[in-house]
C-alpha cells in the first residue's frame, strides 16, 4: 500500500494511522467527495437503525424489574437478570460505538474520539455484554439450538473483539480493521435478528393451521430459532464477502501500480 511522502507516520506524530495502515495516497477531491458521502450516508443510517432499536428495546429494563423482561427469568437463578440488563446495556454501548468505528471521517478529523469510542466498544461494551450472555445463553427458553446458537455467538464475538484491540495495541491495523470488521458484525447480528424473525414469521404463516394446529407462540418460537442462527451468521458470511472482496481490489491496485512504475 503506497503512503504519501507529504503525510508523517505512526512513529513520528506518536498517533496511530488510520485503521487499515497507514494513510493511503488521496485520490483527486473530485472522486473522493462521492466516496466520502456515501460513507456518511451508511454510517447515518447505521446509527438511525441503532436508535430505534434501542428506543424499543431498552424501555422494559430501565427500570431494573424483572417483571417487565421481554424475556422469560427462569426461578432459582438470581444471577440471571443482572446477567441479561449487563448484556442489553453493554450491548447497547457496542452497538452505538461500533456505528462511530466505522465513521471514516469521524476517524481523520477526531482520531481522538476514534480511540476514546473504540475502548468504550471494547471495555465498556463488547467485553462485558459478551461475558454476560455466557452466563444467561445456556439458560435460554429456546432450548438446546437457541441455547448453543447464543453461546456460539458469544464464543466468536470476544475473541474477535480482543484480536482486533491486540492488533490495535501492535500497530497492526490492517488486521485491526479486519478483526473489527468481524466483531462489529457480531454486534448488530441482535439488530439483524429482528428482522429476520419477521422474514420467518411471514414465511412459516401459512402453515400455521396445519403443521402449528393454530399456535401462534409455536410458529413464533420456530422462527425466531432460525432467525437466531441467521442473524449472525449470514453477517459473518457478508462481512468476509466484503473483507475478500476488499483484499482482491487491493491487490489489483497494487498490481496496476507495479505496472505502471
Amino acid at each position: 500500500m503506497t503512503t504519501t511522502t507529504s503525510e508523517p507516520n505512526a512513529n513520528e506524530t506518536g498517533r496511530p494511522p488510520a485503521i487499515g495502515g497507514p494513510a493511503q495516497a488521496h485520490p483527486p477531491r473530485g472522486k473522493r467527495r462521492p466516496r466520502t458521502r456515501r460513507q456518511t450516508v451508511g454510517v447515518v443510517v447505521l446509527l438511525l437503525a441503532a436508535a430505534g432499536f434501542l428506543a424499543y428495546s431498552l424501555p422494559p429494563y430501565l427500570g431494573l424489574d424483572p417483571s417487565r423482561a421481554r424475556l422469560p427469568v427462569p426461578a432459582g437463578f438470581p444471577a440471571y437478570y443482572p446477567l441479561l440488563v449487563t448484556h442489553i446495556f453493554c450491548g447497547s454501548v457496542a452497538l452505538v460505538t461500533g456505528c462511530l468505528q466505522l465513521w471514516p471521517w469521524l476517524r481523520r478529523r477526531h482520531p481522538a474520539v476514534h480511540r476514546w469510542s473504540g475502548r468504550a466498544y471494547f471495555f465498556g461494551g463488547v467485553l462485558p455484554a459478551g461475558v454476560a450472555i455466557l452466563g444467561v445463553a445456556p439458560l435460554s427458553f429456546t432450548g438446546v439450538v437457541g441455547q448453543v446458537s447464543n453461546t456460539m455467538l458469544a464464543v466468536l464475538w470476544l475473541p474477535f473483539t480482543i484480536a482486533g484491540y491486540r492488533a490495535a495495541r501492535q500497530r497492526r491495523y490492517a488486521d485491526h480493521r479486519r478483526w473489527m470488521v468481524r466483531s462489529f458484525a457480531l454486534t448488530t447480528s441482535i439488530v439483524l435478528n429482528r428482522v429476520w424473525l419477521v422474514v420467518w414469521i411471514m414465511v412459516l404463516m401459512p402453515r400455521l393451521s396445519t403443521q402449528y394446529g393454530g399456535d401462534m407462540d409455536a410458529l413464533v418460537l420456530d422462527a425466531g430459532l432460525v432467525s437466531g442462527w441467521m442473524s449472525w451468521t449470514v453477517n459473518l458470511l457478508v462481512a468476509e464477502w466484503w473483507l475478500q472482496r476488499g483484499g482482491r481490489a487491493t491487490r489489483r491496485a497494487r498490481r496496476a501500480r507495479a505496472v505502471a512504475a
